[in-house]
């Protein structure tokens, strides 16, 4: 079967993070890329000396079969958009959208076109997840759930060349960018959610929200989340408890899934991998299902429609 042309637009670090997977991948060619940052040409002659940064972002959708917007959130419709409508495939970073309108509006268009487009949430290829959805029923009736997100500064110090939107309350944040993930495990994992209270504290000006608290039901299961920046040492933390009528699961910095024992104490699994090592296995898997995305075959990547509620829930948040 012939190599698919996968063109990428936006080229930071999640650009560069699914080049070097893409490019080894049997399914995958590149066809393209485009960035109009200087220090990204740099970094794209660092991984490999004879690519080279096409003309524009046309040029590179024109020439793919599906194309991967890791461009800052305010280019991720016009962009999906315009591959849409040339009849490409399209593999979106998260945010959808900076505005939730149009949001709305985008995903009822791909929608009604019958779009192959999908949303890059990881852990939906993620084994450490796949760990826990196995251990469910062993928990028992889900209970409660606690989310907990927190970093030493914000931006995480390998974001520092996203600075200057990631550090912003219009586009940036670590609800939009961190908190989210998590939101959409919650929807797979318990159902739908919805937003019962919320509260957001900011610096000043426009900067990015410094803490949240929130409360939330997702399939009926109570949910309470927090986040912070400022508070640990450490770039980040994170936690994602379930508690179940018999014992609990959890989720812990991305990628190791642990259980309570009888003597109240978390047990990893045997497998489990920090996020450094499994974060290529993940998105190989990732890669393997945008293949079948693009082919028009089954996958089970986020859809448009998830990432649109994942973001009414961090918008709501944010506005709080």
């Amino acid at each position: 079967m012939a190599a698919l042309a996968l063109g990428i637009i936006g080229f930071g670090i999640m650009g560069e993070r699914l080049l070097t997977q893409a490019l080894p991948h049997p399914d995958f060619r590149l066809s393209g890329v485009w960035d109009p940052s200087p220090a990204a040409a740099a970094r794209l002659a660092a991984v490999d000396p004879v690519l080279r940064m096409e003309a524009d972002a046309a040029a590179v959708i024109a020439g793919c079969d599906t194309l991967y917007i890791a461009a800052p959130p305010a280019a991720h419709v016009p962009l999906a958009r315009a591959a849409l409508a040339a009849g490409k495939a399209v593999f979106l970073e998260k945010p959808l959208a900076t505005d939730l309108e149009e949001g709305q509006r985008f995903v009822a268009e791909a929608e009604a076109m019958g779009a192959r487009a999908a949303v890059n949430f990881p852990m939906a290829s993620s084994p450490a997840v796949a760990q826990l959805s196995e251990w469910r029923a062993a928990a028992g009736a889900p209970q409660s759930l606690r989310i907990d997100t927190q970093f030493g500064r914000w931006p995480r110090g390998w974001q520092h060349d996203a600075a200057a939107w990631l550090a912003r309350r219009t586009e940036g944040g670590f609800t939009r960018e961190v908190v989210s993930h998590f939101l959409f495990l919650t929807r797979r994992q318990l159902g739908p959610l919805e937003l019962l209270s919320a509260q957001a504290s900011y610096p000043g000006g426009d900067m990015a929200e410094t803490r949240i608290e929130a409360r939330l039901t997702a399939g009926g299961v109570p949910v309470e989340l927090t986040g912070g920046v400022g508070a640990i040492a450490a770039d980040e933390e994170n936690a994602w408890v379930l508690q179940g009528a018999d014992s609990a699961i959890r989720l812990r910095n991305w990628s190791l899934a642990e259980r309570q024992g009888a003597d109240g104490g978390w047990a990893q699994a045997p497998d489990a991998l920090p996020n450094e090592k499994m974060r290529p296995i993940t998105l190989r898997r990732q890669m393997d299902k945008l293949a079948a995305l693009t082919r028009g075959e089954a996958h089970d990547l986020a859809t448009l429609r998830e990432a649109l509620e994942v973001q009414q829930v961090v918008e709501a948040i944010l506005a709080a």
